[in-house]
């Protein structure tokens, strides 16, 4: 699939803000007052900025609101209704704990189980897809929910809020995960049984191989579901990666103070990794209509 530099922004940002969003609700860290103030504007600023971000990958941007009317059968739909559920129920959380030094736990724990369920629907946009069967597997869900946890904690260690040590192993957890979704992932295509004959639909009468392309240029086929990406540059990119998202961050975290400094470093590394994981989960998943082109 073309890796689109908005939606790679979309799914990386949006997930950190509603991953610091779920600590949040849980009271960690539990700020009152401007501190309160910083910290959620901290989550709003990225998890409204990675949805708006999503907007620009769209060709007619009026075809926002199909975003939030098609909830009973479009997981993007209910991705948008939820997010907004979400940020509303927190906005209650945050008024009450900014301007009154209130605490009303019932919005925040509503608004974390919201925020989790965003990040759900956010995974299943994909996960729900057959026709990319490196998408197509369990692990992609626990894998966006670890990505927003694990995000939102570092976040949550600023300060002393949050133990290094949990979210140091909450990295190291999906560090482990990433590592087995890419080498599951590598075999998915393979598992799944497409073949140029199933993709042309001419494979109960023979093998089925390429006579001429398909056509003589590029087409919105191509540019959108069809992107090479050499096996030697993939594996440099899964290194970076897994150091960036996990070995720096875990150990910043587990060999030094928790700190504003320590806490934005590993959150930088930790982001570069990110954004480095989401390209490569769009830049190596198979369309299986690659293979009537001969791409896959």
């Amino acid at each position: 699939m073309h890796p689109a530099p908005s939606v790679i922004i979309f799914t990386s940002i949006s997930g950190l803000g509603f991953g610091f969003f779920i600590w949040l609700g849980l009271g960690i860290p539990d700020l009152y007052g401007w501190e309160a103030f910083a910290a959620f504007f901290v989550a709003y600023a990225l998890s409204v900025g990675g949805l708006l971000a999503s907007v620009f990958h769209l060709a007619n941007k009026k075809n926002v609101i199909y975003s939030f009317s098609q909830w009973q059968t479009s997981w993007l739909s209910r991705e948008g209704v939820l997010s907004v559920i979400a940020l509303l129920a927190f906005a209650v959380f945050a008024i009450g704990r900014i301007f009154f030094g209130t605490d009303l736990p019932v919005f925040g724990y509503i608004g974390s189980a919201l925020a989790l369920l965003t990040v759900f629907a956010t995974s299943m946009i994909y996960t729900q897809l057959k026709t990319v069967p490196r998408w197509n597997m369990p692990i992609n869900p626990v894998l966006f929910l670890l990505y927003a946890i694990s995000g939102g904690a570092i976040l949550a260690t600023a300060g002393g809020a949050l133990s290094g040590a949990v979210a140091g192993v909450l990295i190291l957890v999906l560090t482990a995960l990433q590592l087995a979704g890419w080498m599951m992932g590598d075999k998915r295509l393979a598992e799944s049984g497409s073949t140029k004959g199933t993709a042309t639909g001419l494979n109960t009468i023979g093998q089925v191989r390429l006579f001429e392309s398909a056509h003589t240029s590029r087409n919105y086929i191509l540019d959108e579901m069809v992107h090479m990406i050499g096996r030697k540059h993939a594996q440099k990119l899964r290194m970076i990666a897994v150091a960036a998202i996990g070995v720096v961050p875990v150990v910043l975290l587990l060999l030094l103070p928790p700190s504003i400094i320590v806490t934005l470093v590993a959150l930088a590394s930790h982001l570069i990794g990110v954004l480095a994981a989401r390209w490569l989960f769009f830049a190596e998943a198979e369309h299986v209509v690659g293979l009537y082109y001969n791409r896959g």
